[in-house]
């Protein structure tokens, strides 16, 4: 799945972190402007006619995407981060990566309840991050509209886990294997 040809912006790093590993990496995408502006378009395009009051990115490249769509749209940016980074009252999710776990956190008066939220992050893999990002926002009383990614790495179960949930999920591009 490519169909607006993002995966020609995106550099793949072979044995990254680990041997194995084929990292799909999205700076590439964002130092390109016609790339970052494709990004943007074509998720602004799939969510046009829902109303969003808030886009949440998940740290770190979902900030990116995240700051660019709550500009665009004309609505607030809330970052999801990694424990320890977020001053003030939180509350947290533990997720499980790979090998061991890992927590996200959002400040508790960042999403009002029933404002209407778009998820956004680069890549959804085994979907243990975005599956935490979405029991944070519901804890808040968010209503998730979406949730939105460039690479699926449907090989790994995320889009389907996320389907489990009854979660609407947009992809730009997939690709195969790890």
């Amino acid at each position: 799945m490519d169909k607006i040809g993002i995966k020609k912006y995106i550099r793949t790093i072979k044995d990254f972190p680990h041997e194995g590993i084929m990292f799909r990496d999205v700076t590439t995408l964002f130092s390109d402007p016609t790339g970052f502006d494709l990004t943007i378009s074509e998720i602004l395009s799939y969510i046009k006619s829902s109303r969003i009051d808030k886009v949440v990115g998940i740290e770190a490249r979902g900030f990116i995407m995240g700051g660019a769509l709550a500009n665009r749209l004309g609505c607030g940016f809330v970052p999801i981060r990694k424990s320890g980074k977020l001053p003030g009252a939180i509350i947290s999710q533990d997720y499980q990566l790979e090998y061991g776990s890992d927590t996200l956190e959002v400040h508790v008066d960042s999403i009002e309840p029933g404002e209407r939220v778009l998820l956004v992050d680069d890549l959804l893999a085994t979907g243990g991050t975005a599956e935490a990002g979405v029991k944070l926002i519901e804890k808040l009383g968010g209503n998730i509209i979406s949730c939105n990614f460039i690479v699926n790495l449907p090989d790994l179960g995320g889009s389907e886990k996320l389907a489990n949930l009854g979660i609407s999920t947009h992809f730009l591009c997939s690709f195969d294997g790890t």
